[in-house]
């Protein structure tokens, strides 16, 4: 495929995924300093990479296989995953058969499924027991602008480096002075209603530890739920800070609860913990040109 001359620029993550920090970019934006190489060993729905400008390096990596599959189909293979959905209307019925009956014979087959899953599924949650119908056509995107969508993003990731590794192993060899956006999944929350891949406790103390030693090599950005036990195990950090922002549940169906969302607006709080001085300073990255 020939990539476009505006792959760099600012986009929307091409998913629905829980817990991601789409009402967040701003704020995080905001404190991004200066770099060559951009890594993000927990990426999930990369909102933050797809909102930011692409740099000379870019590492993304998730553990959730099914995940990093749809990404490198996107990348590499974005007509074959055009093609394969391709006239599937965003219906319930379809979602049932894609969650409960379809058997996927290759890997396009699973990149699709989940691709066609999470746009039609109540906030993107991919987990099979909590993955219930949610796509209404006034606040979900339409399934004749996925195509757009993809190809869009495949710009994006052209060039990316793409691994599906666990993150202590990825921020171990992540190169010198990169700068490391680092989104676990929340300290206290029950995340087996959300997520495939999970983190137990010792996961985020291993986090910790991780960038904890190497934190004189790379510079990260780390965002948290606010908990006084993440307060004492990051106070080595140079800098933790409370944040706030609006954030809204668009209106879809909701086939557990059988009723219909209607906008709800909520505040996301959390804190933010870098290993360098935050000044607020927009756009300081280096571009990939």
């Amino acid at each position: 495929m020939k990539k476009g001359n505006n792959s760099n620029g600012s986009i929307n993550s091409p998913f629905r995924y829980a817990g991601g920090k789409f009402y967040a970019r701003k704020l995080i934006l905001e404190h991004i300093p200066h770099h060559s190489c951009y890594c993000e060993p927990l990426v999930g729905g990369g909102s933050i990479f797809f909102a930011k400008e692409k740099v000379k390096r870019n590492i993304l990596n998730d553990l959730d296989e099914e995940l990093m599959n749809v990404y490198r189909f996107i990348r590499d293979e974005p007509e074959n995953l055009i093609r394969f959905l391709e006239g599937k209307p965003a219906k319930k019925e379809l979602h049932h058969y894609y969650k409960n009956i379809f058997k996927p014979e290759s890997e396009l087959d699973r990149a699709g499924r989940w691709y066609f899953l999470n746009r039609i599924s109540f906030s993107g949650i991919m987990n099979n027991q909590n993955c219930y119908f949610g796509y209404g056509d006034k606040f979900s995107m339409r399934p004749e602008n996925w195509p757009r969508n993809i190809l869009r993003t495949s710009e994006k990731l052209h060039n990316v480096e793409l691994y599906c590794e666990d993150f202590e192993s990825i921020i171990d060899n992540a190169p010198d002075g990169s700068f490391l956006f680092v989104d676990p999944p929340y300290f206290n929350a029950d995340q087996d209603k959300f997520y495939t891949c999970t983190f137990n406790y010792e996961d985020h103390l291993r986090l910790r530890d991780v960038l904890r030693r190497n934190s004189n090599r790379l510079l990260f950005l780390l965002t948290y739920d606010n908990s006084n036990e993440l307060w004492s195990l990051y106070d080595w950090a140079a800098e933790i800070h409370e944040r706030e922002w609006n954030y809204c549940i668009n209106r879809t169906d909701d086939q557990k609860t059988k009723v219909k969302r209607k906008g709800e607006r909520y505040k996301g709080r959390e804190i933010f913990i870098f290993n360098y001085k935050s000044n607020t300073q927009p756009y300081l990255w280096q571009s990939a040109k």
